[in-house]
């Protein structure tokens, strides 16, 4: 039996695939905001996975004020605890209420507990969620399971691959 390397449990998502997928985050938090007729106050990209679907889903809600939260949670592909690097506006974010946190991805989930421990009445939104992290979401499009390394386009290039079973 051939056991598969960890990169070789992959799901590989295309730009079109992250534009679709957060274009369906957006449809599912429209108009479930704390604000008048549901609305959003802001958006606050995790750095720097959650930039792409922040920016696409600020666009689809016609959310102005947009920002980033700078967490380093990964040494490459090894995971660390996750430490913040930058912050938004401390007036502008409060405790949260209003504005929608935004990753690619929740994987064990810590990034997400650190982010929440500092903005608890925010909504944290991502594209796809492993079974570990889950519990840190609000609301998710895609579950995938916990051994799969999602290649996101942004990490890729173009390039010849071997045949998984050998080229005879």
């Amino acid at each position: 039996m051939i056991n598969p390397l960890p990169h070789e449990k992959g799901f590989h998502v295309s730009w079109d695939q992250i534009h679709r997928d957060a274009r369906a985050l957006a449809w599912r938090l429209d108009k479930r905001g704390p604000g008048e007729d549901g609305a959003w106050r802001a958006v606050v990209a995790i750095t720097r996975g959650g930039m792409a679907p922040a920016m696409i889903i600020a666009r689809e809600l016609d959310i102005r004020l947009v920002d980033t939260i700078s967490v380093k949670s990964y040494d490459h592909q090894t995971q660390a605890d996750p430490m913040v690097l930058n912050r938004p506006d401390a007036d502008m974010m409060g405790d949260g209420d209003g504005v929608l946190v935004i990753d690619d991805l929740v994987d064990s989930g810590k990034t997400l507990e650190v982010v929440r421990a500092l903005y608890p009445k925010a909504h944290f939104a991502t594209v796809y969620a492993k079974p570990k992290g889950e519990p840190m979401v609000d609301t998710f499009i895609t579950g995938v399971s916990q051994d799969t390394w999602i290649f996101f386009p942004w990490d890729m290039a173009l390039q010849y691959v071997e045949p998984y079973r050998g080229t005879e």
